[in-house]
């Protein structure tokens, strides 16, 4: 079979796009990946749900604001290619900085549930990054976003650990041989969507940052969930209230004050 280079032709047939009736939204949005967390976050925002014109599998909401263009949130979302038309969407929409809050599993000992995590990159196991070609070596979570979030979290003693991630299509086949050489290779965690993410931020000129909790571990390879536990609720809705807060507070200051992709 004929191998198609991906560099060759970006006359695509679908376009994401803004479609008639569909709201404006600021430069800041909000993914998010569990449906609990969802909830969380828009009640706690009191968003409103948008009407989009065409079928897509997830829920767009918004947070009006006086003057400014509403705050985006949506999901949920599983997995890189829902993540990625999500994301599309949202960039679509007029969304330049994207927030993702999701769960992992994860590879290190020191790490447990209840934990946080900021990626930085992500070994890609998926199968949506190769649609989007970009041709930096090295592609990573946006530097600037990375520490408005590490100070957010410093500043309400939010203890968190940043680096890599490894993302995979296939929870069934996280293997033990997997976690173990991953996991000596110092990424963090596991998860499902981060290295389309990255990728397709890079590729659109919009930045990127994400704040993953730990919902089960596999470092001793037999996996242990915590769905349910008191410690992942508690850092769920901390998280979700963090990231809120800081995309309000920072309408009007810092964010606005920053134009380059890093």
């Amino acid at each position: 079979m004929e191998k198609i280079n991906p560099f060759s032709d970006n006359n695509v047939l679908i376009k994401p796009s803004r479609e008639k009736g569909e709201p404006l939204v600021g430069p800041d949005a909000i993914m998010v990946a569990i449906p609990s967390e969802l909830k969380i976050m828009v009640n706690l925002s009191h968003a409103e749900r948008a009407v989009l014109r065409k079928s897509n599998p997830f829920n767009l909401f918004i947070v009006k604001r006086d003057k400014d263009l509403p705050l985006a949130l949506a999901g949920p979302l599983l997995g890189a290619p829902q993540g990625v038309i999500v994301m599309e969407k949202l960039i679509a929409l007029g969304a330049k900085r994207i927030w993702v809050l999701g769960w992992c599993g994860s590879l290190q000992p020191n790490i447990a549930i209840g934990d946080l995590i900021i990626p930085t990159t992500a070994l890609s196991e998926e199968g949506t990054s190769t649609h989007y070609p970009v041709r930096k070596k090295r592609i990573q979570t946006s530097s600037f976003l990375n520490k408005i979030l590490e100070d957010a979290l410093l500043k309400t003693n939010h203890p968190f650990k940043k680096g890599p991630v490894w993302t995979t299509d296939a929870i069934y086949r996280e293997t033990s041989e997997k976690v173990v050489a991953y996991g000596k290779r110092g990424y963090l965690a596991v998860e499902m969507e981060m290295s389309a993410l990255i990728r397709l931020a890079a590729y659109r000129s919009v930045e990127l940052a994400g704040l993953l909790i730990v919902s089960d571990e596999l470092f001793s390879l037999e996996w242990h969930a915590g769905f349910g536990v008191d410690k992942l609720k508690k850092a769920s809705r901390e998280s979700c209230r963090l990231l809120f807060n800081l995309c309000m507070d920072g309408s009007s200051g810092y964010l606005t004050d920053h134009d380059g992709i890093g």
